[in-house]
């Protein structure tokens, strides 16, 4: 005789039993797999970041600085470019002196750079703007030594540069203005008559921007050269035509008026005033002789 289950319930068909065991596998593994999906997704967005959507045009190359010398050549040429960097000189500083002078060649490569050691006391060294320290001027070189040496470099040569005459103001230096190309004065470059900074003409006509804080006289000397270079036909051209008019003007000779003391209204001269004293004079003694 059959004995009689606790749990006649929990008795069920085989197959049952293992339909289920099958369910129970199929939906952790798809829960798992939906987990793991999202955990993978959330990791790479927190490491990688979001990604970024490809362009398709190709990045730029950045431009080349046209202040770089494209010539290793650093002889002395026909035309050079000159930039100067002043101190503060005088009890109050006010007064300009100067503390470091720069050429360069039609290149842009360096032919003499020298710091200079100025005659009076330095007061401010400015070099917030000339970029010169006490420890620049300790070797620097006498200012009689600099100013020679310039003065030989430039002879004869084509001076470019921006507002040249303080620069040569500084070295106690003349050039012929016939041979000097400055950026400040050359019309095309005025705005409303008046010059411009270099840092504008630098930026406007070379795309470069300089004067960023202090200053570097290569880099100024270099830019003032570019601009001269890439005007150079029609400043050269216009600077023949000024030439040829001056001549012009000094050729012509002034016209000679004649003045004459009766008649034209001009003023008698001096020794005419005389003569004509002299026969008033004359006159006057014969009438007074004839009445005696």
């Amino acid at each position: 005789m059959a004995t009689k289950l606790k749990n006649p319930s929990k008795i069920l068909n085989p197959n049952w039993t293992q339909l289920q065991e099958r369910l129970k596998i199929n939906g952790s593994e798809n829960n798992f797999s939906k987990h793991s999906n999202k955990s993978n997704t959330e990791m790479s967005k927190s490491i990688l970041g979001k990604r970024k959507e490809r362009s398709n045009e190709e990045p730029q190359a950045p431009k080349p600085n046209p202040l770089i010398p494209i010539s290793s050549d650093c002889s002395l040429t026909d035309m050079v470019a000159m930039d100067c960097e002043m101190v503060g000189v005088s009890s109050l500083g006010n007064k300009s002196a100067l503390g470091r002078v720069t050429l360069v060649n039609k290149w842009g490569n360096v032919v003499y750079d020298e710091h200079v050691r100025p005659l009076e006391y330095v007061v401010d060294f400015r070099t917030e703007i000339s970029g010169i320290r006490p420890r620049d001027l300790k070797k620097a070189k006498d200012f009689n030594v600099v100013q020679k040496k310039v003065a030989e470099m430039i002879d004869g040569k084509i001076l470019v540069g921006h507002a040249l005459h303080n620069d040569l103001k500084a070295l106690l230096l003349t050039h012929p203005k016939k041979d000097i190309r400055d950026t400040a004065q050359y019309t095309p470059f005025l705005k409303e008559g008046r010059s411009r900074s270099l840092k504008n003409l630098a930026a406007e006509f070379l795309s470069v921007d300089i004067q960023n804080g202090e200053h570097c006289p290569v880099e100024d000397a270099r830019a003032a050269m570019m601009l001269y270079q890439r005007h150079r036909k029609q400043w050269e051209k216009s600077a023949k035509d000024f030439k040829r008019l001056k001549e012009k003007q000094k050729k012509r000779k002034p016209k000679k008026k004649k003045f004459t003391a009766e008649g034209s209204g001009a003023h008698p001269s001096i020794q005419e005033r005389l003569s004509i004293r002299a026969r008033t004079r004359d006159s006057s003694t014969h009438a007074n002789s004839k009445r005696i």
